[in-house]
Formats: structure tokens, C-alpha cells, sequence
């Protein structure tokens, strides 16, 4: 980190522990934008649990779905996807379903409490944004939105959310 206080505080300078441009590019990208999203989740304490709200979401987008595959798609043992879909179900955000193609099997899919959840959460940390971008100058404003074409273009299309 350099030393001063100013507009570049908290930048990571040029220097050798970078093997190249795309190197520190990386670095940088992964520490603002890690930072910027555990900040969001700190400050929207209220909001759902990270496993939950990415579940519900996943649901909302790929549903109605087999506890399987949301495991799948979570990344995390069956085991675990059914603790997080009780507490979404005794919650009211999703509903089961039997699966019309296999007896033994349960569809998982939002309910409307559930969506009206995730439009509260995407409106709250969407505030949260706009007040952070309130504290930006003209100048960053405007590179932060040429930007964002080229970070859109990092994400998986399946990460939307």
C-alpha cells in the first residue's frame, strides 16, 4: 500500500511483486471488489445468510430444481442444501413440490414471499452502492461506468443475482 492519504490511499502500487501488468490488474480487482462485497454483507446484516440468499436466488433463476442439483449448483453437500432449504421453507421462501417425473423426488421453487424478499435485498444493497457512489467525484463516476461493460463481461452468465 503506499503511504499517503489522498485520492490513490489504499491503491496497490507498481512493484516487483507482480510478475506482470495482468498480475497486479488481478490483485487489485480481487481486493476492491472482495472488500466492496464483504463491506455490502457487513452493513446488510439484517439481509439473509450468504448460503440462503444465493440459494434462493439460484431457485428464482434455474427453479423449480431437485435439492441435488441446488446442492450441485451451491457447491455444498446434500446434507447442507437441506438445512438451508428448511430454514428458507419454515420461512416461507420456497415451496416443494413432488416431481412429476420421479414419485420419491421434490421440486424446490420461490414462493412469492421469497421473491418479495429478494426485491427487498437487491433495493436495500442497491442503496447501499448508491450511497457509496455518492462519495466518488465526477471523474471516478465516469470510469467506474466505462468499467462496467468489462466487469459485467467477468461474470458467468449462471452467477447472475
Amino acid at each position: 500500500m503506499n503511504g499517503d492519504t489522498g485520492p490513490g490511499a489504499g491503491t496497490i502500487e507498481s512493484d516487483d511483486r507482480f510478475a506482470s501488468r495482468e498480475d497486479e490488474l488481478a490483485s487489485r480487482l480481487r481486493l476492491a471488489v472482495g472488500r466492496l462485497h464483504r463491506r455490502i454483507r457487513i452493513d446488510d446484516s439484517a439481509s439473509l445468510p450468504p448460503l440462503q440468499l444465493s440459494t434462493l436466488v439460484t431457485v428464482e433463476l434455474n427453479g423449480p430444481l431437485r435439492l441435488s442439483e441446488l446442492a450441485r449448483q451451491e457447491g455444498v453437500t446434500a446434507p447442507t442444501m437441506s438445512r438451508v432449504l428448511s430454514a428458507l421453507d419454515e420461512a416461507g421462501m420456497v415451496l416443494r413440490a413432488p416431481d412429476p417425473h420421479d414419485a420419491r423426488g421434490v421440486l424446490i421453487s420461490i414462493s412469492d414471499d421469497g421473491r418479495d424478499r429478494l426485491r427487498e435485498v437487491r433495493s436495500h444493497r442497491t442503496a447501499l452502492i448508491g450511497r457509496r457512489l455518492d462519495r466518488l467525484d465526477d471523474a471516478q463516476r465516469a470510469a467506474l461506468e466505462a468499467a462496467l461493460p468489462a466487469l459485467e463481461a467477468l461474470i458467468p452468465p449462471d452467477d447472475e443475482g
